[in-house]
């Protein structure tokens, strides 16, 4: 499987890219807020992007399929985003218009009004998404939009690996500390990250 692709960003089209990789053109579908993040970057410069490989089935054929996402973040709402049922890859891309942030907070939020304006989302559907992914995906929530995450080395207990959450959605350090210790001395049953996480979201909800 095809887990990243780094080449020359050869043409920009209305739901893809074209990359250059090793003199191979790899044509990579995108969402609305990937192409939103591109728009300033030249044709012809390098850029990487985590991809998503699957194969869409067409009569007589398997049809392989790369879709791009600017970090491991969005690529992961968008592998929760698939798991709600009558929601496919191809649906998903097209769905995911607007900022990750916002789209996560709606569905927290239970804002099925706002879910229904995403292309392809029907009422009933955004109310599937709503049951499916409530409380799940709070660190969503806090992504700063417009960011470009840092690498950073991985942590094993439950607290650094939200700590390097919060600063991949840049997050300063010493905000991030003490969003971690309200959200403990709040519930100090957590017992992994993303239960942590979906906690600091909710705190800062309330602010």
């Amino acid at each position: 499987m095809i887990s990243t692709l780094k080449g020359r960003l050869m043409e920009k089209r209305d739901s893809c890219l074209l990359l250059e990789v090793g003199g191979i053109g790899y044509e990579v579908q995108v969402a609305n807020t990937a192409l939103n993040e591109l728009k300033n970057i030249p044709e012809g410069q390098e850029i990487e992007l985590v991809t998503f490989h699957y194969y869409a089935s067409e009569p007589s054929k398997s049809v392989p399929v790369l879709i791009g996402f600017m970090n491991e973040i969005e690529k992961e709402f968008f592998e929760k985003f698939i798991t709600v049922a009558g929601i496919g890859p191809k649906a998903a891309v097209r769905a995911i218009n607007k900022p990750i942030s916002e789209i996560a907070r709606a569905i927290d939020s239970g804002d099925v009004v706002s879910l229904k304006s995403l292309p392809g989302i029907g009422e009933q559907r955004a109310r599937e998404i709503i049951a499916k992914l409530q409380n799940k995906i709070g660190k969503f929530g806090l992504i700063q939009d417009g960011f470009k995450p840092d690498d950073i080395a991985p942590k094993e207990d439950i607290e650094k690996e939200a700590m390097q959450v919060l600063v991949q959605l840049q997050y300063k350090k010493q905000q991030a500390q003490d969003m971690i210790k309200s959200a403990i001395d709040r519930n100090p049953d957590i017992s992994t990250s993303e239960e942590l996480l979906n906690e600091v979201y909710r705190q800062r909800k309330q602010l």
